[in-house]
Parts: C-alpha cells; structure tokens; sequence
C-alpha cells in the first residue's frame, strides 16, 4: 500500500513539474481499460467461456469430496461406542487423510499457482501483447506522452471519457485480426514461420506438460498403493472387531438366558412350597 502510494504521488508530481516546465507545449495523457477490451476480443471470450466451463467442474468435484467426508465423519460419530480405540484412529485417519487430498486438490485447482491463475494467464498474455503493440503506434502516431491502464494498481480517482482510447486500440486488434486473414505470398511466409515458432514453443510446453503428467501418474499409483494397503489392513481389523462382538454379544445372551432359567428356577420353587404349605393344612 506503501508503495503504491509513492509511486502514485511520484507520478503526480512529475507530471505538475512537467506541465509546467511545458505550458506553452500542453501534455497529452490517455488511458486505456484492459477489462472492457477484454470483454470485445471474440476469441478471449472464447477461451474464458471454455474456462468457466472446466472451473464449474472442478468446483462440483471438491463439493462432492468434501460431502464424502461430512458423511464419513457422521458415520463414525454413530457408530463411536461401538468402535475399539484403535478402529476410531483408523477412521480419523481416513478421514484426515481425505481431507488433505482435497486441500491438495484445491491448491492444485486454485491455488496462487494452479490451473485456474495459469490457464488465466495463458489467455490475457496474447491479448495484453497485442495491446502493448497497438498502444505504442497509438501514442506515437497522435503524440500522446502518457497512457495508462485504468485497471491497473494506478488508482484513476477520475478519467474523462474524451481521454479514453480503448475503442482505438480495439479497432487496431480487429484490423490486426483481419490482415491475417490475407492470402498473399508474403503473410503465408510469415504465417508459416510464426506456426513454426508456436509448434516449437507447444512442443517444448508438451514437454513439460508430460514430465508432469508422469510425476503425477506415479503419485497417484503410490496414493492407490498405499489406499490399497490401508484398506486390507482395515478390513482384517474390522473383521477381528466383528468377530469379538459376535462372540460378545453371544456371552452376553448366554449370560442372560442362564439368568432368566435361575429366575425361573426360583419362581418354581416358591410356586412348589406354597402348593405343600397348603396341602398340610
């Protein structure tokens, strides 16, 4: 904030110094906004739809994780009194570890440096390029000293329209646009080259894309392994857990049953002793 602060103040006053070293000259200052071009480019529109469509998607995966683990955090809530010390561990183990799968997920989709930040970037940079380009023949050709981005950190308290240029760099990406569409010799030569240079810079991105992919897969092989394992010992234990409550709850009827003969036992005799007292009198 600091910084952002002095630079704004730095600017402001170079620019009273020089207006004024330059009265009888007169400054030109013009400012473009990024978003509202952003928003008239087709293709970026394109590629932001197509990313809106894969965030929505990610999003309904993570909810869907995150329901998984409400439920099985609810399931050993229930079943608690029934479960050993060491079944409970097992299950708040299951459940933290699905839970740092998902912060993991998250980060990856989310996060400062995830797929959503890059693939972002990947879609403004061209855009940005191609802006850059046509500000400097803008400012140029109608001698403006300054130009500005109204959506960057440079906070505009104020910005007349009359000093907005954002259709003119527009109309400069549509003709740009256009004079691709060409067919002469000289364009398919360029064209040719500049193909070359992007399946040189796409293959060097596969590249790395497939490091990735393949440091991934064998993550996700040793997660599975791992699940695997902890599956197999869980069960084992449930199994044993099973089996002792069976045996409990058998010893438990024993116990019961033996209980409910004695009182019947009892309940005989009194019935027999009273029958005799009887038959003396």
């Amino acid at each position: 904030m600091k910084t952002k602060a002095l630079l704004i103040f730095a600017v402001m006053a170079w620019l009273s110094f020089t207006q004024t070293a330059n009265a009888q000259k007169g400054i030109r200052i013009g400012y473009i906004d990024m978003e509202y071009i952003l928003e008239n480019v087709s293709e970026y529109n394109e590629a932001a739809s197509e990313l809106e469509t894969k965030v929505q998607k990610w999003k309904v995966e993570i909810e869907a994780e995150l329901k998984e683990v409400e439920e099985m955090r609810k399931d050993l809530n229930n079943e608690r009194v029934l479960l050993t010390k060491e079944l409970i561990e097992e299950r708040e183990e299951d459940i933290f570890f699905k839970e740092k799968e998902i912060l993991e997920y998250q980060q990856k989709r989310f996060g400062p440096n995830g797929d959503l930040f890059l693939q972002k970037k990947r879609l403004v940079q061209p855009v940005q390029d191609q802006v850059f380009v046509a500000v400097q023949e803008i400012a140029k050709n109608k001698k403006y000293d300054f130009v500005f981005d109204k959506t960057a950190d440079l906070v505009m308290l104020y910005s007349a329209d009359r000093y907005d240029i954002s259709d003119q760099v527009l109309l400069r990406l549509n003709r740009a646009s256009k004079r691709k569409q060409l067919n002469s010799k000289k364009e398919k030569k360029s064209l040719e080259r500049s193909e070359k240079r992007n399946a040189e810079q796409e293959r060097e991105v596969t590249d790395r894309e497939r490091a990735t992919l393949q440091k991934q897969s064998e993550r996700e092989q040793l997660l599975a392994q791992r699940k695997a394992e902890r599956d197999s010992i869980r069960a084992a234990k449930r199994k044993e857990f099973e089996e002792r409550r069976a045996k409990l709850l058998e010893l438990q009827k024993k116990k019961k049953d033996s209980i409910n003969a004695l009182k019947a036992a009892k309940e005989k005799l009194k019935e027999d002793g009273g029958q005799s007292n009887d038959g003396g009198c």
